[in-house]
């Protein structure tokens, strides 16, 4: 029954990943203004003074409008950083004139010392990359399990308070159903180009 989940998640990550990648650079454009005006109005965003993205890549809708409004609105920015040695994110800060580094992924990341790293626990808000997404909350990720084992505290936290995690992706990433397993952490909200969905 395992495997089975597995290749059904291995095959619908590939089919949601093709169909991002063929989003033309203007319809890409296009999703991230209107994600960025979705998720500008929220309650979540507003009130949130510690906020992770990411830098998108393989067809991820772009979360770069958000980034530089809370930069102007004098928010602190955090990007995902992979701890050497400890399959777990940490959140470095991010700024304007940031200096960076590729991690083993080839991903860039803020390249500064380790003291300045923040568990997810001392964030507001997390705004996470997927692959894809239902509207009961389940996430698909690229496969490295690297979110779920960073939040899989969430499970056991006894308020819906901090961090808030919020999805974003294109609306043709959303399924009916995601084939789920037991250490997928759901998340509070997901942000499209369409809508906001509440879970």
């Amino acid at each position: 029954m395992k495997d089975s989940i597995q290749q059904q998640r291995y095959q619908l990550r590939q089919e949601l990943r093709r169909k991002r990648k063929l989003l033309s650079q203007a319809d890409q454009a296009t999703h991230a203004v209107s994600l960025a005006n979705n998720l500008l109005h929220s309650r979540l965003y507003k009130r949130s003074k510690h906020i992770a993205a990411y830098l998108p890549a393989d067809g991820e809708i772009d979360p770069g409008h958000l980034i530089r409004h809370a930069w102007r609105s004098n928010k602190k920015v955090y990007l995902p950083i992979l701890a050497p040695f400890n399959p777990r994110l940490y959140f470095a800060p991010y700024h304007p004139d940031c200096s960076m580094k590729l991690n083993r992924f080839k991903i860039a990341e803020p390249d500064t010392h380790p003291r300045h790293w923040l568990k997810a626990q001392q964030l507001d808000l997390i705004l996470m990359p997927l692959v894809g997404f239902d509207l009961q909350g389940n996430r698909l990720g690229m496969g490295g399990g690297f979110y779920d084992r960073s939040l899989n505290f969430t499970w056991h936290r006894k308020s819906s308070y901090s961090p808030f995690l919020i999805g974003l992706a294109h609306q043709l990433q959303q399924v009916e159903q995601l084939p789920h397993q037991a250490h997928d952490v759901p998340m509070s909200m997901v942000a499209t180009e369409q809508q906001l969905y509440k879970f």
